[in-house]
């Protein structure tokens, strides 16, 4: 698939529940003329604790530069886990644009502030020690996740996501969520434009706050979803699919259908051209939010 652009965020490249395998598989099957990195691509916060740096991560950067180099336009905003890049803000390493936000007008003429949305996160601006608590314990749950899903899988089982599960049953999570929602798109409208794509709070989802769009990219850690503008105006949020797991409105596949394969599916598309049918209307959520992610 080819589109005019791509946003992806929350690699967390340098961590061990990076899905660098799915991403180079997404990567290698999307081509767009612009991609957007908004944030959290590298894991800085791991990488200090413990060097987990494999040589997936490497092939999805050199992916990237294979990219520029065939006039894929790279753009990179900075996060709060890979702030360190913030040294290099404004240069230009190798064709990448390094920046701390940036404005991408649509093929329609709509305008998108594009960040990584941590800005508008107290725990990062006043207290990185409490941030840094809620960052161990995500990792936690990730690690449990992980064995379960194993043995889910062993047991013919699709893909569920514990993270996702505990951190919607917290009222303060989901207040939290409609906040920084809220908190985006009062950004969007002092910067004079019609939308705002973040990522941040690993929750893919495109909505309507206040008239303004709100586009979130989500993450390559659980859910594996990424945004997408195609030729018309279309911004599409994408979710990865694996065989047995069943898509949004599609049956389940057989367990004998053989070795797992993945696919991207559009599980929501931009407000001003949402289309009517009540099925492609719903959205499946990614994740939740946690506090310093």
């Amino acid at each position: 698939m080819k589109y005019n652009a791509i946003w992806i965020s929350d690699l967390h490249l340098g961590s061990r529940h990076s899905q660098t395998e799915l991403l180079l598989e997404f990567l290698h099957n999307h081509e767009c003329r612009h991609l957007y990195l908004v944030g959290d691509i590298i894991d800085g916060w791991e990488l200090r604790r413990r060097w987990l740096w494999s040589s997936e991560a490497n092939t999805v950067i050199q992916k990237i530069l294979r990219m520029n180099r065939k006039q894929t336009r790279i753009t990179y905003v900075f996060g709060n886990h890979d702030e360190f890049m913030q040294q290099f803000l404004g240069l230009n390493l190798g064709g990448v644009r390094l920046v701390e936000r940036a404005i991408h007008e649509g093929i329609d003429g709509r305008r998108y502030l594009v960040l990584h949305g941590h800005q508008l996160d107290g725990l990062v601006l006043f207290n990185r020690l409490l941030e840094r608590v809620g960052s161990r314990l995500y990792d936690w749950i990730l690690e449990f996740n992980l064995h379960l899903n194993r043995l889910r899988r062993r047991l013919g089982f699709g893909y569920w996501s514990v993270a996702a599960y505990l951190k919607f049953q917290a009222k303060g999570a989901v207040r939290y969520v409609t906040q920084y929602e809220e908190a985006m798109v009062r950004m969007a409208r002092q910067a004079g434009v019609e939308g705002v794509i973040c990522g941040h709070i690993h929750r893919a989802e495109i909505r309507t706050v206040q008239g303004f769009e709100y586009l979130n990219c989500g993450d390559w850690v659980e859910s594996c979803t990424a945004l997408a503008e195609d030729f018309e105006g279309n911004i599409h949020l994408l979710k990865l699919q694996q065989s047995g797991v069943r898509s949004l409105g599609a049956p389940a596949m057989p367990k004998d259908s053989g070795p797992a394969r993945s696919k991207m599916i559009t599980m929501e598309r931009s407000p001003s051209r949402l289309v009517t049918d009540d099925k492609k209307l719903q959205s499946e959520t990614a994740s939740a939010a946690l506090p310093g992610f």
